[in-house]
């Protein structure tokens, strides 16, 4: 199962294709295979021979433990990554709201200089996706300059639009996430190839609809086709935030995969990557959800 997350599709957490698309499903019968396909499974033949207490525990009915394994991704992993990152992009929006004012005579700038840093974070964001391993500095330096844009176009949405914005859009984002990972974890959400084919295909229709809109909004002036203003922004904003919390189970079924099937620790970088960049998705749907419902 791959995400639609950029990161995760690209690296390939699932337990379909196996971790960076090997196959790492374990044999029936027996321990898993030791083959190119799985560098990280227990090899064949004496069963026992990677755990010298195996052998003892199944005389005794026990189940037999597989050996603590060393380098590999653990859930403390991610979520200490994940935290490094989200800390990295709230210190720099913080800062960005505080040093970049957006009263009448500074806007402009502030605007600029925010729309400036989204570029930047784009293109980081483009470099990590493609790169065969996680860069630590270059995940916290794409958090940096997307906290930076963060930190504007919320300043202005909540000083000039609806006071209090921002942190709708934050608890609605802590919602969202810890509904989602409540619902995962109970098993009220499948994540399976039919889940993931109708997130993918809605993520696909509704990245084309609101391209076209800013094609003609480019084009013609305005918000385009109204996709994002009136009714049908408000309806494209619920949609964009149902969308998100569909990519926070498919990421939770990736980060899961990877640490049942050994992927090295550094790839929790990758995966508090991934999280970040789905959190933002969800934030900025709030926020220009907000919006909508409180402009004129």
């Amino acid at each position: 199962m791959r995400s639609s997350n950029p990161v995760f599709s690209r690296r390939g957490f699932g337990r379909d294709n196996g971790y960076a698309g090997f196959n790492t499903a374990p044999q029936a019968g027996g321990p898993a295979v030791a083959t190119q396909a799985n560098p990280y499974a227990q090899p064949t033949g004496n069963p026992y021979a990677q755990n010298p207490y195996a052998q003892q525990q199944q005389q005794y009915g026990a189940p037999p433990q597989a050996p603590a394994a060393t380098g590999r991704m653990t859930i403390d992993d991610v979520v200490m990554r994940t935290g490094t990152t989200l800390g990295v992009l709230v210190v720099t929006a913080a800062l960005a709201w505080a040093l970049l004012p957006v009263d009448d005579a500074n806007i402009s700038r502030s605007y600029g200089i925010g729309i400036g840093a989204a570029l930047i974070a784009m293109v980081l964001g483009f470099v990590q996706a493609f790169k065969r391993k996680a860069s630590p500095a270059l995940i916290l330096t794409y958090a940096a300059f997307e906290g930076v844009f963060l930190g504007v176009i919320s300043s202005i949405v909540d000083n000039r639009i609806a006071d209090g914005a921002a942190m709708q859009a934050v608890l609605g984002t802590m919602a969202v996430f810890a509904g989602v990972l409540v619902a995962y974890k109970a098993g009220w959400i499948r994540v399976n190839r039919r889940f993931y084919g109708f997130v993918m295909a809605a993520a696909l229709g509704f990245i084309l609809l609101m391209a076209v809109n800013l094609l003609f909004a480019v084009i013609g002036g305005g918000d385009g086709l109204g996709f994002r203003s009136g009714a049908l922004g408000i309806l494209f904003g619920v949609i964009g935030i149902i969308l998100g919390a569909c990519f926070l189970a498919l990421d939770f079924k990736q980060v899961e995969d990877g640490i049942a099937y050994g992927a090295p620790r550094e790839e929790a970088w990758l995966a508090a990557f991934g999280l970040t960049l789905t959190l933002v998705w969800i934030y900025l749907e709030f926020l220009r959800l907000i919006s909508i419902l409180n402009s004129d």
